[in-house]
């Protein structure tokens, strides 16, 4: 902090604030290195300062909302100039410039906020997770930023993504049942429908504040979920022994917390229920030597004075509004994108981009070449979609299938696809980065800079690009027919009565809409275990083109053909195309 007394006053509010609002964050945050402490009060005061202006009740909710958009605003400008007179905001500038943190990737997370202050309901469990992940993940990735800088990279080592996901979501539930008392008074209920309506009358009695059977029932079926998502032991497999007993404590102080909700009965509707100060002083205590210790034995990079941050180029932190997005560039031919009837346009695209491999071999250059060649088409293509406005692309980038191949081509494949994440070639267009498949097998970094780029890219809003990166559809079938299962083990669903919805709300992106047109170039006619629930009705269009070969004019091609079909859906042509598909023929003709 250097000699800059409105910093160290300002990082001293943070500290206090932290320790006033979350005693046991600012628990968490002792058992780091006094170096990274600063940070990480920062982070968090910020975090619960723009939570703050959304619960504001002495504002209308319309006021709030522009109240978190003027703090947001003031934030971006503040991060190009470096300080701030807001003694928050001065610590967060400070923490990013220092440790080269991009804050860009809250952006996400805080137009959430915003939005929560003009309420919110949650019709099923699926609206609610995303709704709390898309609000923590981008702060806790901060975190893990944090201590990569310094030297202690928490890496992830899990069987799947979702066990870090599903470890915040407890944290979420946890949060959200201890401050269930503080909502209600502002007449807010952030659970789901879908548990609700399991219990007759839980939703009107918690408004009302009435302690009954059925609210009981709800809170014990939330604290042993919450419970539930709080335990995962995997969590921890591979991390660095400090960051890991952290981790451990944050599981512990959750546990207790929930016992405390448990026991609270009718007074968690009058008051935040707190375990006893014996409990979390027991859990602390043993954290504490633990993390000592560990950290005695590590090293921890501390980023320079102020002083000689400053005197350093400055770190771009790209804050691309949303209505400066530059356009794409131009088709080097000079050919404009074709004018398409309103109505003609398929909403979603899937390409299965085949090819890449004997488009090398037949230059006398190794397979990997082809695929480099493929990005570049890759590219081309995404240009394409934006200028005719299409709303969704999915590329098929790799496949489960593909680990058959030499290990030679894979290593290429997969270094090539983190260079490509990594570059970012569509960081100032209004494109949306979305991965689909499974972490399994793929190197950690690139499951990571994917997770980044999903997050920092998730309030754009022109295209959604889906890359399918270890992907297969059967795999995408089984999976959500396993967590089907579960969900109806749990008693969430009866098994009579499931229906299409319940099935697609249970695949990895619930949100995806159906294919309209899939596309295969290289001259082959299959679908390749690519979309099989989203492509049930898609209009199939193969190219002999191979892929490299393949500019955003091949894609105005194709979609100018799919406007020309005439898509029945199982009706004759003299009905609507539009029905329901409950009462669609099974086959067209």
């Amino acid at each position: 902090m250097g000699d800059d007394p409105s910093l160290r006053a300002a990082y001293r509010l943070c500290r206090r604030q932290t320790k006033a609002q979350d005693p046991a964050q600012y628990a968490l945050i002792q058992l780091v290195p006094a170096a990274l402490r600063p940070a990480c009060w920062a982070l968090w005061a910020a975090a619960n300062a723009i939570d703050d202006l959304a619960d504001d009740r002495t504002a209308a909710a319309f006021e709030r909302a522009a109240q978190v958009e003027e703090w947001i605003t003031a934030l971006e400008r503040e991060l190009a100039d470096g300080t701030s007179a807001d003694p928050i905001r001065h610590a967060l500038v400070d923490t990013a410039l220092r440790w080269r943190l991009d804050l860009t990737r809250l952006h996400g997370a805080l137009l959430l906020v915003r939005d929560d202050a003009l309420g919110r309901r949650f019709p099923d469990w699926p609206a609610w997770r995303a709704w709390a992940r898309d609000n923590l993940l981008p702060w806790f990735d901060l975190l893990r930023d944090l201590f990569d800088r310094a030297g202690v990279p928490v890496t992830l080592r899990l069987d799947s993504w979702e066990v870090y996901e599903q470890f915040l979501d407890g944290f979420r539930l946890t949060d959200t049942l201890t401050d269930l008392s503080a909502d209600l008074a502002q007449h807010d209920l952030l659970l789901p429908d879908e548990v609700l309506n399991q219990y007759p009358g839980a939703a009107d009695d918690l408004m009302y504040l009435r302690w009954s059977p059925a609210v009981a029932e709800v809170i014990t079926h939330l604290t042993g979920l919450a419970r539930q998502w709080v335990n995962q032991p995997s969590l921890t497999h591979g991390m660095h022994p400090a960051p890991a007993t952290i981790c451990h404590t944050m599981a512990g102080l959750l546990r207790a917390q929930l016992d405390a909700v448990t026991s609270a009965g009718p007074s968690i509707l009058r008051a935040p229920p707190r375990p006893a100060l014996l409990t979390s002083a027991r859990i602390l205590a043993h954290a504490r030597a633990r993390a000592a210790l560990a950290w005695s034995l590590t090293p921890v990079t501390v980023p320079p004075p102020k002083d000689a941050v400053r005197r350093r180029p400055p770190v771009p932190h790209r804050t691309v509004p949303r209505s400066t997005f530059r356009t794409p560039p131009a088709h080097p031919s000079g050919q404009q994108p074709p004018k398409i009837p309103a109505g003609q346009t398929p909403t979603h695209v899937a390409v299965i981009m085949d090819g890449n491999g004997r488009w090398a071999q037949q230059r006398g250059l190794p397979r990997h070449e082809g695929h480099r060649a493929g990005a570049t088409a890759v590219r081309e293509v995404v240009y394409g979609a934006l200028e005719i406005g299409l709303r969704h692309l999915t590329i098929y980038t790799f496949s489960t299938e593909n680990w058959k191949r030499a290990p030679e081509e894979i290593d290429a494949l997969l270094h090539l696809l983190h260079s490509e994440v990594s570059a970012n070639p569509f960081r100032d267009l209004d494109v949306r980065l979305r991965w689909h498949g499974g972490a399994d097998r793929l190197p950690t970094d690139l499951v990571d800079l994917l997770r980044l780029r999903e997050h920092s890219t998730r309030t754009r809003t022109a295209l959604t690009l889906t890359m399918c990166i270890n992907y297969g559809g059967r795999d995408e079938i089984t999976r959500a027919a396993a967590a089907l299962a579960r969900s109806t083990a749990r008693g969430h669903l009866n098994p009579n009565l499931i229906s299409e919805k319940d099935f697609a709300q249970h695949l990895p992106h619930p949100d995806m809409p159906d294919v309209d047109l899939l596309w295969r170039t290289g001259n082959e006619q299959r679908t390749s275990n690519f979309l099989p629930w989203h492509t049930t009705y898609a209009e199939l269009y193969f190219t002999p083109n191979l892929w490299p070969d393949t500019d955003r004019r091949d894609l105005w091609h194709a979609v100018t053909e799919y406007g020309r079909r005439q898509r029945r859906h199982g009706a004759t042509a003299s009905m609507p195309t539009r029905a329901s598909r409950a009462e669609e023929d099974p086959c067209d003709s």
